[in-house]
């Protein structure tokens, strides 16, 4: 299929013929739009108000890289019918025209709808995000955001925003990324929103952005966005239900095992009062029966021996005219054995004492 000549084929069909001969088909015309979405994937799709009851077929064409027509590897259905094609990054090519050719029989005649585009005509980029909001000096707030597109400086903004007071939205262009806001009033809370489209000196799309998610300032207080506002709405509704309830079972096993954790607490004195029990009551403190030890061991413990007696003699006196003993003129003395009996007929008795 060579793409020129089904174009005007096309073209001439559509002149020539018009709605008269085929009202069936020209009520089913679909209208082609197509979206390139952040320059990532780019969605054709097609039908009226009312979804297309047969399913059309979509070939696309890039000028200066082939006259062959290629056909939509991606269809978008519903219920069953055809209803767009997705194009990946890869299939796209921008800055060149681009062809599609939309086709389908209907009523026994083929009915084809060409259309060409530009690509950076199509462009819808992302929401602005990381929205954040500085307090500056004599009353003046200052708005800065992020963009997911890849070419910032192809982008323009538009910031809308209101107070708690205000009945409408304000609503201005920027050519940058920030905004600023003078002569504020601290009493009142402020709301800001910003959207992004492609500017003229990149396209001509009017495609605009979705709206950023809202970041809100006001009333003596910081910055805060909802996102934040979510995160701590989610804390106090479930991670604080959460925490008190298991500080409850907690509480709840403690005072089941209170004693357990009194003895870790509070270790106990041992008193070893009660295994001595027996011995005092049963045995009236009798220790060998308690123990249960035979007599025979008992008396094997007990003393068994006999004292040497030890005799002593007193000296002579020193006006005595005994000789003492030399140790060199004589043998020493014989060491005193036990005395004699004294004789009944002794005049007198040598004086001995017993230790």
């Amino acid at each position: 299929m060579a793409a020129p000549g089904i174009f005007l084929v096309s073209v001439l069909l559509l002149l020539l013929c018009g709605p008269g001969p085929y009202p069936a088909a020209a009520d089913s015309q679909p209208g082609v739009k197509c979206v390139l979405f952040n320059e990532e994937y780019m969605n054709c799709t097609w039908g009226n108000e009312e979804m297309p009851t047969v399913n059309y077929s979509l070939f696309y064409w890039n000028k200066n890289t082939s006259d062959k027509a290629v056909e939509c590897k991606h269809y978008l259905q519903h219920q069953g019918v055809r209803v767009g094609c997705h194009f990946k990054k890869n299939e796209l090519i921008q800055f060149q025209p681009f062809h599609v050719l939309v086709n389908a029989s209907v009523g026994g005649k083929t009915l084809e709808i060409p259309k060409r585009m530009e690509l950076q005509d199509l462009v819808k980029p992302e929401a602005p995000v990381n929205l954040t909001i500085r307090n500056m000096s004599n009353n003046q707030l200052q708005l800065t955001w992020a963009s997911p597109y890849p070419r910032n400086k192809c982008l323009e903004h538009a910031v809308k925003y209101k107070s708690n007071k205000d009945t409408s939205w304000t609503e201005l262009s920027v050519n940058g990324d920030v905004f600023s806001l003078p002569s504020v009033d601290y009493e009142k809370t402020y709301t800001f929103y910003v959207r992004s489209k492609i500017n003229k000196f990149c396209g001509r799309t009017q495609f605009w952005s979705e709206w950023s998610v809202p970041v809100i300032w006001g009333s003596n207080s910081t910055k805060g966005t909802v996102e934040e506002e979510l995160y701590w709405f989610g804390i106090r509704t479930v991670l604080v239900p959460i925490a008190s309830c298991l500080l409850l079972l907690v509480l709840v096993i403690l005072l089941v095992r209170m004693e357990r954790v009194w003895v870790i607490l509070m270790p106990r004195i041992p008193n070893p009062s009660k295994n001595f029990d027996e011995l005092f009551i049963t045995h009236n403190g009798n220790f060998q029966e308690w123990t249960g030890v035979p007599k025979d061991i008992v008396e094997s413990f007990k003393p068994n021996y006999s004292e040497n007696i030890c005799y002593v003699t007193e000296l002579p006196p020193k006006d005595s005219h005994e000789t003492l003993w030399d140790s060199s003129n004589h043998a020493p003395p014989p060491v005193p054995g036990p005395p004699a009996a004294p004789s009944e007929h002794s005049p007198y008795q040598n004086s001995y004492g017993r230790v």
